[in-house]
């Protein structure tokens, strides 16, 4: 096995490789804990929450540890969802891309002999629910004898929703000499009698949560549509009054095809990651200080360390990951007792990334529309004729006159100055003939009013919901005005609830898995009536 470095973590190459394909430079603070613990064999108890980089805390040990020539489950991971059973799953096929290891999830609600072909064939690694796991080891189509590591996660998860005797059952299965981690946001009592009676001399690393506070630097957010990602930066930097700017990318690859765009629209824009020469970092950072630079697009780590006072924007193209990096990205600007915006952009699924942050700095970011198009436009229009009338006002036409000259001898002088003007409008990247584009998604059907989108909630009234709570939550939730949310129909076990259209990807993405009144709530369009 060929070592190389992750941040300070000496780990497979392979690994490394992957990494930086998923875009990873460095170790968050809980990988940086973990790693070399569960490496060195110990067992582990980790308080992290989600967010935190934790699936790659216990998944990167794992995946070195796994033998790929040997055919048997070397790891077994339990989760309390099958949605987390399946974003685990991902994200360790993804660490493992390099390895040749399989990974399965196993779940309810997927067909079960499907499942069971898959055991048969072959797996290294199997992530699962608790009832789906039984149901495999009653049936003898799972065997954990050869497990090497078992991974405990969101415990605290699994205890609210009262797995923790399917836990032991699944453990006792297991051979004593494992190694054992286990994940939880929260330490309560049950949590840690689990730990006491399962792992072996625990190592434990925690990831605190300081409170920050970021008072001179005013935030706010833009809902966007993923493939209109780049339009509406540019607008936001059009219409933004700003001395310097810090767009911050989460992959090198990013950097430079944002880098890219922006250049080809005009902006005087570099970018900076590891992978640039220390001759190119210096030229990069010289023109960003003198001025020449307005924009600089830079991954975490390459803008590690930077301090300068011109820069008034941080603009958050990708949402970090890992939410204290918000907190160092931010920082950048507000420097010398000046005020300083920090702007965020996200897609739907995004959003719980923006609550653990909000969390995090213990307030709400507020939320704004980006310019529109007549907005922008605007704004163009009256720069365009601004810059005209300084150089009318200037004594250094001549040489252009014999250009004009020409241009009016062949073609009608409004049609001349018109090509100029949308000439000049085409080197920024903009074309007057664009219509505004369609930012809200097609729900199809879903039975609600027009521009309503219909919704299906697992709540009712015997978890004791009534309608003014529930519009209430979602209103605080969301951040959307209560009197918005309609169509509150509740039932025994089920609730129906009408939402705009403009609102229905966030209720969706914030309000699923949520706890409401200590009961676990699924969120999902509805089907017509």
């Amino acid at each position: 096995m060929v070592n190389s470095f992750f941040g300070e973590l000496q780990i497979d190459r392979k690994i490394v490789n992957a990494l930086e394909e998923m875009g990873f430079e460095e170790p968050t603070p809980i990988q940086a804990q973990a790693v070399p613990l569960v490496t060195q064999g110990h067992d582990l108890i980790g308080q992290a929450q989600t967010g935190t980089g934790k699936t790659a805390a216990f998944g990167i040990p794992i995946v070195e540890k796994v033998e790929a020539s040997v055919n048997k489950i070397q790891a077994f991971i339990l989760t309390p969802t099958r949605e987390l059973a399946i974003q685990v799953a991902g994200e360790i096929a993804k660490i493992s891309k390099f390895k040749h290891i399989r990974v399965l999830p196993v779940y309810g609600g997927q067909p079960i002999d499907r499942q069971i072909r898959s055991l048969r064939s072959g797996v290294h690694i199997v992530i699962g629910t608790p009832g789906r796991i039984l149901d495999h080891l009653d049936r003898k189509t799972l065997r954990l004898d050869h497990v090497k590591v078992m991974v405990i996660d969101e415990a605290d998860e699994m205890l609210d929703m009262g797995f923790v005797e399917d836990i032991e059952a699944i453990m006792d299965q297991a051979p004593e000499s494992r190694q054992t981690l286990l994940f939880s946001a929260t330490m309560p009592d049950p949590i840690r009698r689990l730990a006491n009676k399962y792992l072996k001399e625990p190592k434990f690393v925690s990831v605190n949560k300081e409170t920050v506070t970021v008072p001179q630097i005013q935030q706010r957010y833009y809902e966007v549509n993923p493939s209109n990602k780049i339009e509406t930066l540019c607008r936001i930097l059009d219409c933004e009054n700003y001395d310097g700017v810090i767009v911050f990318c989460r992959t090198k690859r990013g950097v430079d095809d944002l880098s890219a765009a922006l250049q080809s629209r005009g902006y005087e824009a570099e970018g900076l990651h590891g992978d640039l020469t220390q001759a190119q970092r210096d030229k990069t950072m010289k023109g960003v200080r003198s001025g020449d630079t307005d924009i600089l697009i830079a991954t975490d780590v390459a803008a590690r360390g930077i301090d300068i006072d011109r820069i008034s924007h941080v603009i958050n193209y990708d949402i970090p990951l890992d939410p204290e990096s918000y907190v160092h990205r931010i920082g950048r600007t507000g420097r010398a007792g000046r005020e300083g915006v920090a702007i965020t952009l996200i897609v739907p699924q995004e959003y719980r990334h923006l609550r653990l942050i909000e969390k995090l700095i213990r307030s709400r970011i507020t939320r704004s529309l980006p310019p529109t198009f007549k907005e922008m436009l605007d704004l163009q229009k009256r720069t365009v004729r601004e810059n005209v009338e300084n150089i009318l006002q200037e004594e250094n036409l001549e040489p252009y006159r014999e250009i004009a000259a020409e241009l009016t001898e062949y073609f009608d002088k409004e049609d001349a100055l018109a090509a100029l003007v949308r000439y000049t409008f085409n080197l920024k990247g903009i074309d007057l003939m664009d219509k505004e584009e369609k930012q809200r998604a097609d729900f199809g059907n879903t039975g609600a009013k027009n521009g309503m989108v219909r919704l299906f909630m697992t709540i009712g009234r015997q978890q004791n919901i009534k309608p003014g709570d529930l519009a209430k939550l979602i209103s605080q939730e969301v951040d959307m005005p209560a009197h918005l949310v309609k169509g509150i129909n509740i039932y025994d076990k089920f609730t129906f609830v009408e939402v705009p259209e403009e609102f229905a990807h966030r209720v969706i993405h914030i309000m699923d898995r949520m706890h409401i009144n200590g009961w676990r709530v699924a969120v999902q369009t509805a089907r017509a009536r």
